[in-house]
């Protein structure tokens, strides 16, 4: 059962489709989020990612855990009016494919906060099987007029 929708979401990231790739949140806490993403066969990225063979891109996984980190910041963060930024990803693993029709889970934890640094830990599952892992972190910025 979601928490958020999809108009919910953009309420609070800046993200629109076609890079909109949080479909809905299931879970949060202060700490935590869950959210879902279903890939269609229709999405930009797997046109060409690869021929005969589509996969969802590596970098659109770990976007999809930058995007719920976002989505979990704008809880947590102190100030109004601010994009996250992605700052860091270290030790990105890739351990399963996503193909075209499958469900992934994305779970983000908020690990530590240093200043304006945000440090977390994302997870990307298929049926509860591992496709991707990262860490990553953000800063938030005030957009420019």
């Amino acid at each position: 059962m979601s928490i958020a929708t999809r108009e919910q979401i953009e309420s609070v990231i800046p993200h629109r489709k076609p890079m909109l790739l949080v479909d809905e949140v299931l879970e949060q806490t202060d700490k935590t989020i869950r959210c879902r993403k279903t890939f269609h066969s229709d999405e930009f990225f797997l046109q060409g990612h690869f021929p005969n063979f589509p996969l969802v891109p590596g970098v659109i996984l770990c976007e999809c855990c930058l995007q719920s980190g976002a989505i979990l910041l704008a809880s947590v963060t102190p100030a109004e009016g601010v994009v996250p930024v992605a700052t860091r990803i270290d030790g990105a693993k890739f351990k399963r494919m996503v193909r075209p029709g499958e469900t992934v889970d994305i779970d983000v934890t908020l690990n530590d906060v240093v200043s304006s640094a945000y440090f977390m830990t994302g997870r990307v599952t298929v049926d509860g099987q591992l496709a991707a892992r990262l860490d990553f972190a953000c800063s938030v910025a005030k957009p420019e007029n």
